[in-house]
């Protein structure tokens, strides 16, 4: 795993978004089609398949957008463009040893197909309502990087990306295999080759002593929607692991977190998913996420070997310890 220096379409198009920019005005959402999926052979709605995320819409509203929740059609269409424009290779600054070229990312150039203006959608300004002890554990973090591996994100070091993080669009690898058995759900995650199996039997969630990396799935129907409810989480992970999270990236989660998923298929190529988190210790209030899923039968999923030749741990703790060096040396 080399060290993540990926091109982050969703910051761009933060910046990019600022111009459209017209106070109080929200627009409507594209009205919803009433859509009747498939079955499989036990009668679940058929949510099977592989599905992609990728996006230019930003994570969060850009705060110059004010409540516009929806982009008009035109607004959408220069955005893309745009975003087409910025998806070429340009040499490294100077100074700078480069990353990967964009052959190896899938960003994405067009915003959701709903034209929302962030994956946030609640509260109502597109933003998360962080408290000042996520913000100070996230920066605390940050600045001590290079310190030692505890305070490396999850990701960097192979763990895991998160639940839900692992469905927040990323700068690549952004593909989801569901499969489906009686009385299971079962997710891929492209993103370091990460199976989550959901039971749909009706048993309790594992006692409270019992915590996990990515929480305690349970799921259940409700009409056509899969409800995924997850607690019993551990407080070593994060709720988001990628640049393209903007100042989310690296806030941590506590045994605190709840997570309650949907996901609705609303047709043939598209799942809607919509997740809402609660963390009373590192959020002022429950927060919402929401992200068209499109169904993509020529996508392969190919083992994401996170650690093969993986020297971005080894890499910089070295960094540290010489910057430790010369500081001793004046």
């Amino acid at each position: 795993m080399a060290r993540r220096m990926a091109f982050s379409a969703a910051v761009l198009a933060a910046i990019s978004l600022a111009p459209l920019c017209v106070y109080g005005q929200t627009t409507k959402a594209p009205a919803r089609k009433t859509w009747t999926p498939p079955r499989t052979a036990d009668g679940q709605p058929d949510l099977q398949g592989v599905w992609t995320n990728p996006t230019i819409t930003p994570f969060e509203r850009p705060a110059a957008l004010g409540n516009k929740q929806f982009l008009t059609d035109e607004e959408a269409a220069k955005l893309e463009q745009q975003a087409k424009q910025n998806d070429v290779d340009r040499p490294p600054e100077k100074g700078d040893v480069g990353g990967y070229n964009r052959s190896w990312f899938d960003s994405g150039t067009k915003v959701v197909s709903t034209h929302q203006t962030s994956l946030v959608v609640e509260p109502a300004d597109g933003r998360v309502p962080l408290t000042p002890a996520a913000e100070a554990k996230r920066d605390y973090n940050l600045a001590h990087n290079s310190d030692s591996w505890e305070y490396m994100s999850v990701w960097d070091r192979c763990v895991t990306r998160g639940v839900p993080a692992g469905m927040f669009p990323a700068g690549y690898n952004n593909a989801y295999q569901i499969m489906q058995v009686p009385g299971y759900v079962i997710f891929l995650y492209e993103m370091i080759h990460e199976p989550r199996i959901i039971p749909l039997d009706g048993r309790p969630h594992v006692s409270a002593d019992i915590r996990q990396w990515n929480g305690d799935p349970r799921g259940h129907w409700e009409g056509n929607t899969l409800v995924v409810d997850t607690t019993n989480y551990n407080d070593q992970g994060m709720i988001a692991t990628s640049a393209a999270t903007g100042r989310i990236k690296g806030v941590p989660q506590s045994e605190a977190l709840h997570v309650v998923e949907h996901f609705t298929r609303t047709a043939q190529d598209t799942i809607l998913y919509e997740v809402t988190i609660e963390d009373s210790k590192y959020y002022t209030r429950p927060w919402k996420v929401s992200i068209p899923l499109t169904r993509d039968d020529d996508y392969r999923l190919y083992e994401y070997a996170c650690h093969e030749g993986n020297h971005a741990v080894a890499n910089i703790l070295s960094e540290g310890r010489a910057l430790d060096e010369h500081a001793g040396n004046k």
